[in-house]
């Protein structure tokens, strides 16, 4: 009846379809009743047992593990595969009563109190050895289940940054082992400042009252190192059990403070995580809504921005663990999506990447913290409107089948992702917003600057972190991107930048974005020309820079197309020509002395150089200039319509159209393409226009 997960490889073949599910949070018996709607709805996974430790393990040492296998059984009756958690992201009552030094500190001295989730410090090894014990109880008891595909292990780890002393004394070792006295720890962190120079390991204060960005950044790194430390050690002890063709992974919320995603992702077999959005009018293309949960993006951009930072994550399709069916946040957060809004998300995740999506979750819940995150099914818990889109998703998707196998997403623009520079950049960050104050996130922001500016051009951004940039080296980046777009690199390597600067030079078009280069890897300023190692390339340098309080008005230079809306913000790095040629200036009596955006050859490429944070519509332009013919070029669209397209094996293309607006539109393929999710064979011929109702997705291929 269902087509089920193909064990020939750790990526599913069809695109898996479900949702999270917790019979054990149902308040009568509706196991037989959730699995038929959801056979209903086309689902072939669901995601349990993630939560409820103290449901595995009641009292200590006393396990009950016979609960679950009636999901299983029901969930493999109906051809629903299913993806099993380790429950170690909520601790149960009796362990941290007995043993509460295993609780994280939030500040040194300070544990966090019980009665949420993730307040252990999950490097302990007290916590460890129960932790171990529960895994291996679960996944030995199941592993042979043909229902399981797969583990997800913890849930969204990197929420907290340890302070428990234990965790500051493995810091210190760990500063031991990089810089071997404290002579060169003082040289590396210039710890004369201030008086902060030390004599002994033992003066190293602890972080609570820091204000020394070096001391930050090496942190905040060691923090990251252990949330994938603590991941690789569950990795080990699952795969004593799994079998060869069921998947290990976990599941992130990439903007938790103590998280590599790269790093976290090395010992896994596929990259998951929780891209939730906003909706409704946020979701509109010319949204100027904001949305302030740390979880939530608002606007279309970033939404691709989720999808493609999971798939930069390991360079290959992901799973997204958890999205939004109704509403999501706290009761003050009520905002279903409008009709048509979950069709469209889930076909730009999977445009982008996404090899599974998964809701959260099944059912709204009538109790807890997570109330009004509204499930696939209302607190009445009878089918409703979003069920019946839900269903609808799922329909199309098991129309598609496994016409998606090995389908890798287009990029006609890469943009460097720099973890270390997020990091320092949240320390001490440039940006700032009304009443002086430093803007939050601010790498992010400038990063977003960019990729917002890749998708109002009618482009696709692919994202590659700074290791993996290295691993593809300068040649074969040129080749195969012809844009890298590098903002904000703030905290480099020589070696970093020289690669940048070595990209050029073998042919790619490098576009650097402010801060980039200011900085080497300790988050020292450099005592050097600005941008460093790469101002010959550029043919620009500055040694002065201002925030802006108010968006600035620029003009064109040497015939650049320049949109009315266009503005600079936030920023203004004071450039000097030296051999590049001016693009963009500003409308400014005193920074109108300065270039916005300028360029030049090097090598056999070209460096176009952005001093400012360009708004969407600058960006656009400067994307523009730079790529002027993107895979999608030969379209056309109406306002707030969007391509998003991606390859076969056999060399097809697939072609993900989606009209962002409340208003009816269209769009004009340039050859015949056929309708992937229709149950009748459904083509459209080239140049004749497709008719697009507001909110509207279509997922076409080549014919």
């Amino acid at each position: 009846m269902f087509e089920r997960f193909q064990p020939a490889s750790l990526v599913p073949s069809r695109v898996l379809f479900g949702a999270a599910y917790y019979v054990e949070y149902q308040l009568t018996d509706r196991l037989e009743t959730d699995l038929d709607l959801m056979a209903e709805a086309h689902f072939n996974v669901i995601r349990v047992g993630e939560s409820v430790w103290s449901t595995w393990e009641p009292r200590e040492g006393e396990f009950d593990l016979e609960w679950m296998l009636p999901v299983l059984d029901a969930a493999h009756a109906r051809g629903i595969s299913v993806i099993l958690g380790t429950p170690t992201y909520a601790v149960p009552p009796w362990l941290q009563e007995s043993h509460p030094e295993i609780a994280a500190h939030h500040k040194t001295g300070q544990p966090i109190p019980w009665g949420s989730r993730q307040e252990v410090d999950y490097s302990n090894p007290t916590f460890r050895f129960h932790a171990e014990r529960v895994i291996r109880k679960i996944v030995a008891r199941y592993a042979s289940h043909p229902a399981v595909i797969g583990y997800q292990l913890d849930n969204e780890p990197g929420l907290q940054t340890f302070h428990n002393p234990s965790v500051f004394r493995r810091f210190v070792r760990r500063l031991k082992a990089r810089y071997g006295t404290v002579e060169e720890l003082n040289r590396a962190w210039g710890l004369t400042y201030w008086s902060h120079r030390i004599d002994d390991w033992s003066q190293l204060w602890t972080p609570d009252g820091n204000a020394q960005p070096q001391y930050d950044l090496a942190w905040r790194k060691f923090q990251a190192d252990l949330t994938s430390e603590f991941i690789s050690w569950q990795a080990v002890i699952v795969r004593e059990y799994s079998r060869d063709d069921q998947f290990v992974t976990t599941c992130l919320q990439y903007p938790r403070p103590s998280l590599d995603d790269e790093t976290v992702n090395a010992d896994l077999d596929i990259a998951t995580g929780n891209p939730y959005y906003g909706v409704q009018d946020r979701l509109d293309w010319d949204s100027a809504h904001t949305l302030e949960l740390p979880w939530t993006t608002t606007g279309v951009p970033a939404l691709f921005r989720q999808a493609d930072r999971l798939f930069a994550s390991q360079q290959k399709r992901f799973l997204v663990t958890e999205t939004n069916a109704w509403t999501i946040g706290g009761p003050e957060q009520n905002y279903p999506p409008y009709p048509g809004q979950l069709r469209q998300s889930a076909f730009a995740l999977i445009a982008r990447g996404a090899a599974q999506i998964e809701y959260w979750q099944w059912t709204s819940l009538t109790f807890g913290t997570e109330t009004y995150w509204g499930g696939v099914l209302p607190h009445s818990l009878k089918p409703g409107r979003i069920y019946r889109e839900i269903a609808d998703i799922g329909k199309a998707l098991q129309q598609i089948g496994s016409r998606l196998d090995a389908y890798e997403p287009d990029g006609d623009v890469a943009i460097i992702w720099s973890t270390t520079s997020r990091f320092a950049l949240d320390f001490m960050p440039p940006l700032n917003e009304a009443g002086g104050k430093g803007k939050p996130d601010s790498y992010l922001h400038i990063f977003d600057a960019f990729h917002a500016g890749v998708v109002e051009a009618g482009q696709q951004a692919r994202i590659l972190h700074t290791n993996q940039a290295h691993q593809i080296g300068a040649e074969e980046l040129a080749h195969k991107y012809p844009v890298l777009i590098a903002p904000a690199m703030y905290a480099a390597t020589n070696e970093d930048l020289q690669l940048l600067a070595n990209y050029a030079h073998a042919g790619g078009h490098l576009v650097i974005g402010a801060r980039t280069g200011y900085a080497d890897e300790e988050a020292r300023a450099r005592p050097e020309t600005a941008p460093a190692v790469l101002s010959s390339a550029a043919g620009v340098w500055y040694d002065e820079f201002s925030n802006l309080d108010t968006p600035l008005p620029v003009v064109s230079d040497n015939g650049f197309t320049l949109s009315p809306e266009a503005r600079a913000t936030l920023w203004v790095d004071g450039l000097i020509l030296d051999g590049a040629d001016t693009l963009v200036t500003y409308e400014h009596p005193q920074f109108g002395r300065f270039p916005a955006v300028t360029t030049t050859t090097s090598g056999g490429g070209k460096v176009t150089y952005v001093g400012t944070i360009p708004n969407k519509a600058l960006a656009a332009d400067i994307v523009r200039y730079v790529n002027p013919t993107p895979i999608a070029a030969a379209w056309v669209r109406g306002r707030g319509v969007t391509i998003a397209s991606g390859t076969l094996p056999d060399g097809a293309r697939v072609w993900f159209i989606h009209n962002w607006t409340s208003l009816p539109s269209t769009v004009t393929p340039p050859t015949a393409v056929c309708d992937l999710t229709s149950t009748t064979t459904v083509c459209y011929d080239a140049d004749a226009p497709i008719h697009l109702e507001p909110w509207a997705s279509l997922a076409l291929v080549d014919c």
